[in-house]
């Protein structure tokens, strides 16, 4: 075991390193993110989704254009409004009248990365659309089914603030994400770096570091990574804590939780944090990996009751004394 977890690591130095350079690159115009940017790569690794949820003004946008640059990705930009129909985003056929046929229009979602702005401004069934293209990573026009690129990555963004002419996403859809990022202001000298460099009309500029094919080897090194049988048993101690809390001495959060984490919380959180132990350099998992990521994996999957939002414990708190009252191994 030792020799494998040896080879593994190997292939680990030789692969993480390349992918390290996307959080310099990316660092060169965006300052003060670096939750974000790990976590984008987190979900770039794992092969999973993330929804961004985060005032205006705080560079969600830019760091999704920044990481599509720097790896030399095709990208779109889908700004959700609510007059958004399902063939904007996946296309549809149009009628030839030369030839009498139908010829297949794709629509921007056919990109390695797509920036699905705003995704609450837009009405259910494009939501629908959208999600449902995450999820089997094909979408069907006419009698067609065409597959989307390879890597296929949707970040999404949210803004908290306004309610007014939104859509909420329904929890069972938002399941769908491997990741939600709760992302915040910079501090005072990060915004006066952000000053120096955006404010003027000239930026620097992001180079390619890497193809997509990159991303796939890199990928197929993070499925390697070690996860021990007692690190297997701690994920599963913390989803299952989310459903039935007094198993495990945690009996105060039984009537703040109204509904814990689905088992595709348990397949994320493993795959999360063999991404996030790759970007580490190491060939292991280690229970650390799991408190670093879990909140990131779980914020989305545990609905507080009514007597927690009377309470005024958000998922977070949840979430958080979940990871603190479970033992580690």
């Amino acid at each position: 075991m030792n020799q494998d977890i040896q080879a593994i690591g190997q292939d680990v130095q030789a692969a993480s390193g390349p992918i390290r350079t996307l959080t310099d690159e990316i660092g060169k115009v965006l300052i003060g993110q670096e939750y974000m940017v790990q976590r984008l790569l987190v979900g770039l690794l794992a092969d999973g989704h993330v929804l961004l949820e985060g005032v205006p003004g705080l560079a969600k946008t830019l760091a999704v254009n920044s990481l599509a640059q720097a790896v030399d990705a095709s990208f779109h930009r889908i700004q959700f409004t609510p007059d958004l129909l399902p063939a904007d985003l996946v296309g549809t056929l149009i009628y030839n009248q030369k030839d009498s046929s139908f010829e297949t229009k794709k629509g921007p979602i056919f990109a390695n990365m797509i920036l699905a702005d705003e995704i609450n401004r837009a009405p259910a069934k494009v939501q629908s659309a959208l999600l449902e293209a995450m999820q089997e990573k094909q979408v069907t026009l006419g009698e067609e089914t065409h597959k989307l690129p390879i890597p296929f990555l949707v970040l999404a963004t949210q803004n908290p603030i306004e309610q007014q002419g939104t859509y909420p996403l329904p929890e069972a859809q938002v399941d769908r994400f491997m990741l939600k990022l709760k992302v915040g202001y910079p501090n005072r000298e990060e915004e006066r770096q952000i000053l120096r460099l955006h404010g003027t009309s000239s930026s620097p500029q992001i180079n390619p570091m890497l193809k997509p094919e990159d991303i796939l080897k890199a990928r197929s090194v993070v499925e390697q990574i070690y996860v021990d049988e007692k690190i297997e048993n701690y994920i599963l101690d913390i989803v299952f804590a989310s459903r039935e809390p007094e198993e495990f001495g945690l009996g105060d959060l039984k009537p703040l939780i109204s509904y814990g984490a689905s088992p595709r919380a348990t397949l994320f959180l493993t795959r999360a944090a063999r991404a996030w132990a790759f970007l580490q350099g190491r060939a292991f998992v280690i229970p650390e990996d799991i408190r670093a990521i879990g909140k990131d994996v779980l914020r989305h999957r545990v609905i507080p009751s009514f007597e927690a939002e009377a309470e005024e414990r958000t998922s977070d708190d949840l979430v958080h004394a979940l990871l603190l009252g479970i033992e580690v191994p």
